[in-house]
């Protein structure tokens, strides 16, 4: 029996995650919202951020959501606990992937890179996280709130991606560094254009493959066998939801999802 399973973000972030569950459990039922009208979170105060995400949680529970996944760090970071003490349903929450990128490099000695928005850096969650895992102070922080915007925009620009990508590393020795974390889900959808700007030596992490582990524990789900090219495939099916209403936000989902599985992100 499949079960539905909401993905909440600020705007197409989280589809991100949305598409590595997708890959995995290709047949359950799947409710994706974007907070459409407050998009961007991460340049917001965190008193206004989190009224916004009990009210679209609470938007998705009322969907019969049987989980919930808050495929967003900021969100995470701000309400996760607060949300799971006011559920009896799974809240899965997301993290910047710190502990197994320090876990990488902990036998060649090298630095670890957060990107993340400037909200999720300042969190007290995400200064525990770091304390808690970077026992050798290897990891540095580095906020890219234009990600955020431009891909809202459906901006993926290579050449002026990559430019700003060059301009905000220009200060950094990336010889120190053995792992890059994108620690908001907005940013992996410029993984490709960050790889041709780094070293070969670097590798790139995100949090989603562990949040989708997690979702798959606490529901006890099954990798499935993924529909062939002539079958009806169950992104097909994935209801969009946005807090604006707007026809032209559940397009813009849908294309942004398309746009994953094009560049096999």
């Amino acid at each position: 029996m499949t079960k539905k399973i909401a993905f909440f973000d600020s705007g197409i972030g989280g589809l991100t995650v949305l598409h590595k569950a997708l890959q995995q459990f290709p047949d359950e039922s799947y409710i994706y919202y974007a907070d459409t009208l407050h998009v961007p979170y991460g340049t917001k105060s965190a008193d206004e951020v989190r009224n916004y995400i009990f009210a679209c949680v609470e938007a998705v529970v009322r969907e019969n959501a049987e989980a919930v996944v808050i495929a967003c760090n900021t969100a995470t970071s701000l309400a996760v606990n607060e949300l799971r003490s006011m559920y009896d349903i799974p809240i899965i929450g997301m993290e910047p992937a710190v502990k197994p990128a320090v876990e990488m490099n902990r036998d060649n000695g090298k630095r670890v890179l957060v990107f993340a928005t400037a909200l999720t850096l300042s969190q007290t969650k995400y200064n525990e996280l770091v304390s808690r895992v970077d026992d050798e102070h290897r990891v540095d922080s580095l906020a890219l709130p234009e990600l955020v915007e431009w891909c809202e925009q459906l901006e993926f620009d290579p050449v002026q991606t990559a430019a700003y990508f060059r301009s905000k590393l220009s200060n950094l020795d990336l010889d120190q560094y053995g792992t890059v974390v994108m620690g908001c889900t907005h940013y992996p959808f410029y993984t490709s254009i960050l790889r041709k700007v780094l070293p070969e030596h670097i590798q790139i992490v995100d949090g989603s493959t562990g949040t989708v582990n997690h979702l798959k524990q606490r529901l006890g789900l099954h990798v499935q066998q993924q529909a062939g090219s002539g079958e009806r495939r169950r992104e097909d099916k994935v209801i969009f939801l946005s807090s604006s209403g707007r026809t032209e936000d559940q397009d813009k989902m849908r294309t942004a999802l398309q746009y994953l599985k094009e560049k096999s992100l």
